[in-house]
Order: structure tokens, then sequence, then C-alpha cells
């Protein structure tokens, strides 16, 4: 029945996005491109499809993977990686190195709502899958890096999948790369989220911190401004449509007083902060994560 249930949600949610959202020429708007899930399910064949559209190859068992390959591939008006401590770049340089430790806590306000998107989507999808309690993620999480190469060496894409070790249930699955926006000289970090017949993109407009930190913002804005956006794309004749979403993200990245390397990350539904989460990173040796 859940499932019969989520597969209902779907389906409006993408009629929703449908009706209310603005058509997409992926031509002229590709940084709302990337890959989809399958028509009910998202799985782990997205990564395979996404290497074969670009001509590209998965690296895959690399123990010494990053998010970027450069974090001065950031760089911009506004924005040097320069300035960034050695800790923060060797997380997005060679993140496959760092284990996580994961706290969360919800808002009394949204936990219910954090219950109907994992009874309705998360644990069918295996995809978005926000932990409900803290002792959901009381062993922490596995990462899983696999970068996607052209023919020339050039980085295409990485994919991220985290994992609950306690039980194995995907957290995310997600395809990381940067991007400039449309009249922005300072790129943004873009994550999409694969989901059935389209995608979640999230923009993060990168900023360093006085003490030489990070923090990614998807703040409120307009079209074409970093945000969500929930994108759906059945990849048939049907026209893409695409629409910002009131869901914004702060993450921050830095050192703490002991030397360790830690996030805050907050989700925020309009004004609400509906979901805080703290990790702590700690090096390892490559491929022990």
């Amino acid at each position: 029945m859940t499932d019969t249930a989520g597969r209902l949600v779907d389906r409006w949610t993408q009629q929703w996005v449908r009706s209310t959202g603005r058509r997409v020429d992926l031509r002229a708007e590709p940084w709302l491109d990337g890959p989809r899930g399958g028509r009910d399910q998202v799985g782990d064949s997205w990564l395979t499809r996404e290497a074969v559209r670009h001509d590209g190859r998965m690296l895959n068992g690399e123990h010494d993977a990053g998010l970027l390959r450069s974090v001065t591939s950031l760089d911009g008006p506004g924005f040097d990686s320069g300035e960034l401590l050695p800790e923060v770049r060797n997380f997005y340089e060679h993140t496959a190195r760092w284990r996580l430790e994961l706290w969360s806590q919800w808002s009394p306000l949204a936990w219910p709502f954090g219950w109907l998107i994992s009874a309705l989507f998360a644990r069918r999808l295996q995809q978005l899958s926000l932990p409900l309690r803290p002792l959901d993620v009381a062993h922490g999480m596995s990462s899983e890096l696999t970068p996607v190469v052209g023919a020339d060496g050039r980085l295409i894409g990485t994919s991220w999948r985290r994992r609950l070790r306690a039980n194995g249930a995907t957290v995310f699955s997600g395809w990381y790369q940067h991007v400039a926006l449309p009249g922005r000289r300072r790129p943004s970090v873009r994550v999409v989220f694969p989901l059935p017949n389209g995608r979640l993109v999230v923009l993060l407009r990168p900023e360093v911190t006085a003490g030489g930190g990070l923090t990614l913002i998807s703040p409120a804005g307009r079209w074409g401004d970093d945000g969500a956006y929930l994108v759906v794309d059945r990849g048939d004749v049907s026209p893409i449509r695409a629409r910002r979403i009131p869901v914004h993200e702060r993450f921050h990245v830095f050192v703490d007083t002991e030397g360790i390397l830690r996030t805050d990350h907050t989700l925020t539904l309009w004004s609400l902060a509906v979901l805080r989460l703290h990790y702590r990173l700690d090096e390892t040796k490559a491929g022990l994560t």
C-alpha cells in the first residue's frame, strides 16, 4: 500500500511541476540537465546511463577520489580557494579518504513531514533518505565516490553515494559538478539527485569564511539563481518542465578549536529550519571510509 501511495504521489508531483513550472530547453539552460531515474525508481543504473550519455568511463574503486578535481574550479569574483584551510581543500579534492560521523535533529514541527518523505519515497527509491532519529546514524555513513571522465581525461562529474553503516540503506545518491550559471562569473557547486522521470537540481554558492572555512548556500532567489529546482524529464518527446522549490540548504565546513574538520548542514523549507545535520570528518588511509 505504501509503495502504491508513493507512486501516486510521484505522479502528482510530476504533474504539479508540468502544470506550474516553465518549459525548459536544456541546450539553452544546461545547468538543469543531468541524470534521471527510471519510471518508478532510482536504483543504481543512472550512473552508467550518464557515463554513456557523455561518452565517458567510470573510474570504479578510486580510493582517492574527490567531489572536485580541484577547488580552484570554483574561483571567481568574491571567491578565492587559496583562502581555504588545507583540511577543507583536502576534503573536497580527496573526499574518499574521509570517514563521516553524523548527528541529526529534526524540528518537532517538521518531523511528521520527514516521516512522510521516508515512508512514501526514501525507502522505496533509496534516495533522499533523511535520518529521522539520532540513533539511525549512530554508526556513521560510508562514502562511495565514482568519477566519470571523458576520453581526454577531463572530469565530467562525480557520483557520491552515502549509506548508513548500520543497515546499508542509501541516504543520498548524487551527481556533483561545478557549473557557471547564466551571467555569473563565479562558478557554483551543482548537485543532481536523480528521481523517477526527472531530478532534483541543487545549486550552491561557495563562500570563504573568515577562518578559512567554506560555506555552500542554496538561497531563495529568482529563476537562474542558486537554489533548488525540480525537473521533470521523461526522456521522450514530452517537453521538459522545471520549477524552483522553496527548499534551501546551508553547509558550513570548518576546523574546530581541536583541529577536527566538521560540517554543519541546515535544511530549510521556506523560512523554517526543518533539519540540522552535524558531521565529524576524519581523514583515513585511502579506501578505509
